[in-house]
């Protein structure tokens, strides 16, 4: 029986919710692959907006289907605002809409300037957050520079102070948090990591850092924390997976090898996070672990035929014509007997056969003709899921 047949609800929702996050990831790469998706800062709402204030929940009074809610705040004081606008504390701002909250709460409101004035959501703020935000760097200063004064704000008690400086990490491309290493704090990452209470969309983050700044002892922790046998989704471990495997190199990808990747009872949803370290690594780890090193690593993964498109994609991103052969065994195989797999092998051997031939007579000419031949086999044996992926097939320029 086909096994993606077999699968049950639950592992096709992970698989979904997998891909899902796959798409996301490698659409932002540059910035943390093991974070929730960008959100925008502090900073960058104030840098974005035209009027920036302070002000006092004061009153509201709820919509109705004759008129609209609207909220009024005391100004307390003007942050920024255009030349021409008269804005000052003690004034009344009036906004066209119902926020909830309590007389005195204080609110950070911004606004852009178009044909009238747009309000942003009001955002709950602290007097401790909005000394944290007016100290913090401007925007067009220099991102490490930037992330230093954040890094001291991680795990804050104020936990708007805590948010927003995880937020510019999770924002920022992966290279411009790696000059920080000797700047990281390792013991207090490692707390995190081992603190139950720490919220769990940032513990990818922080065991990618503690890869940055760890030690023989943090490895051992690491490896530990990734050998836990886990059936449901841990958020995170991918991050963690890649931060070990930036600790230890091969000698520690040879470990997540034998526990997620040849190991079949590892729970799909632990594979997956191990194959997202791999292209981490691909990406940001070579002076780590070679690049034929990590092939070796994603060419086990296509014996997991839920995870084999997603694979076989990789496979043709990272170049790697060896499988080829492989590919046509599995394109008959019953349990990859799947539309989404057989789509990612043609759309690999269209990528081969666009191999050009700078070795004149040399393994690359030997890879375009093999692929070429293969393509016209299932142009006769499968004519139409050949056409309905080559429809959509854009050849990398």
């Amino acid at each position: 029986m086909n096994v993606r047949k077999r699968t049950d609800v639950n592992c096709e929702a992970i698989f979904v919710l997998c891909g899902l996050l796959l798409i996301s990831n490698l659409s932002q790469l540059a910035a943390c692959p093991f974070c929730p998706g960008p959100s925008t800062t502090l900073s960058e709402q104030l840098a974005q907006a035209d009027v920036a204030l302070l002000g006092q929940w004061s009153n509201s009074a709820a919509g109705t289907f004759q008129k609209t809610g609207r909220t009024s705040f005391v100004i307390t004081e003007v942050l920024q605002q255009p030349l021409k606008s008269n804005l000052k504390a003690g004034n009344l701002i009036t906004l066209s809409r119902h926020y909830a909250g309590k007389p005195g709460e204080l609110f950070l409101l911004t606004g852009t300037r178009g044909i009238s004035l747009h309000w942003n959501e009001p955002i709950a703020v602290t007097s401790a957050s909005i000394h944290y935000l007016k100290q913090a760097p401007a925007q067009k200063a220099e991102t490490t520079a930037r992330l230093r004064y954040f890094l001291k704000y991680l795990e804050h008690p104020d936990q708007i102070i805590a948010n927003d400086a995880f937020a510019e990490f999770a924002n920022a491309p992966f290279e411009t948090v790696t000059p920080l290493a000797e700047e990281l704090p390792r013991e207090k990452l490692r707390s995190w990591l081992e603190n139950e209470n720490t919220p769990v969309p940032r513990l990818g983050l922080y065991g990618l850092l503690l890869g940055l700044c760890g030690q023989e002892s943090d490895s051992q922790f690491m490896e530990a924390k990734i050998r836990i046998p886990a059936q449901e989704i841990r958020m995170g471990i991918g991050g963690l997976m890649s931060g070990y495997l930036l600790l230890t190199g091969s000698v520690g990808l040879d470990k997540i090898d034998e526990t997620k990747f040849k190991d079949k009872t590892a729970a799909f949803s632990e594979t997956f996070a191990g194959m997202q370290a791999l292209s981490f690594m691909w990406t940001f780890g070579e002076d780590k672990i070679e690049k034929r090193r990590l092939n070796r690593s994603m060419r086990i993964l296509l014996e997991r035929p839920e995870l084999a498109d997603l694979v076989i994609a990789n496979l043709a991103r990272w170049e790697d014509w060896t499988v080829m052969e492989r590919l046509v065994e599995l394109y008959a195989a019953e349990d990859y007997d799947v539309r989404s797999v057989k789509k990612a092998i043609i759309r690999y051997l269209l990528l081969a056969s666009l191999v050009p031939p700078t070795k004149a007579g040399g393994n690359d000419v030997e890879t375009s003709r093999k692929a070429k031949q293969f393509l016209e086999l299932l142009r006769l044996t499968d004519p139409q899921t050949i056409q309905s992926a080559e429809r959509f097939f854009h050849p990398p320029r």
